[in-house]
């Protein structure tokens, strides 16, 4: 039952970010607001039609990857043990997804909000919730921290996978940080999850190479 609601709020998701950008794009300049630098400051432009939706389409094409995955991977046993949260995984996605579209929208319309105050908010509640995925995570090809040690041992999977939840959510929480320190945003979104993900191959190589030590 909660899978069928999940997956009821996926489709409502997708299909509410091209009614926003069908509406919204009679009301649009013929040029949008495409990229913004590290400030927060617009350095790229699309035309309308491109500016408007090649995000949904993007997102619409992200959602097909994500939905076909549970049903190609070898080991799509271990995904049905947590496709209820792999599921939730795809709202939150959606819902990331929706409030950037939102975000180029309005400010395309004249409401200038910084991408520097809703990127924060919004990656680091990804992250978070990547965090608590993670946790709940089952050996396989495709998601998660898939390593040559991961894969090649359940044991350094559960023991990389329950750490690295630890740090995910972390690292989302510093990120949200960027809020505060607008201009320097981005430092708090790229820095704690590049180191985290570093940290978990890291870690996944010691723990295979002590698990075989402690066999010999």
């Amino acid at each position: 039952m909660k899978e069928k609601i999940l997956r009821w709020i996926i489709f409502v998701l997708a299909a509410l970010i091209f009614v926003v950008s069908l509406y919204a794009y009679p009301r649009l300049p013929a040029q949008i607001a495409s990229h913004w630098n590290a400030q927060g400051e617009v350095n790229g432009t699309m035309s309308r039609f491109w500016g408007v939706f090649l995000l949904p389409i993007v997102t619409v094409g992200i959602l097909g990857l994500l939905w076909l995955i549970p049903y190609i991977d070898p080991l799509r046993e271990n995904i049905a043990k947590f496709r209820t949260m792999y599921d939730g995984f795809i709202v939150v996605f959606l819902l990331y997804m929706l409030v950037i579209q939102g975000q180029i929208i309005l400010w395309s319309l004249g409401t200038r909000i910084s991408p520097n105050v809703t990127l924060p908010v919004i990656l680091g509640v990804l992250f978070v919730y990547i965090g608590f995925l993670l946790e709940k995570t089952r050996q396989n090809w495709f998601i998660g921290i898939r390593t040559p040690w991961t894969l090649s041992s359940q044991t350094v999977w559960d023991k990389t996978h329950r750490v690295a939840a630890k740090w995910f959510k972390v690292a989302g929480l510093i990120a949200m940080l960027g809020v505060f320190w607008s201009r320097y945003a981005i430092w708090f979104m790229i820095v704690p999850i590049v180191a985290v993900a570093l940290y978990a191959v890291i870690y996944s190589y010691i723990a295979y190479h002590k698990l075989e030590t402690e066999h010999r």
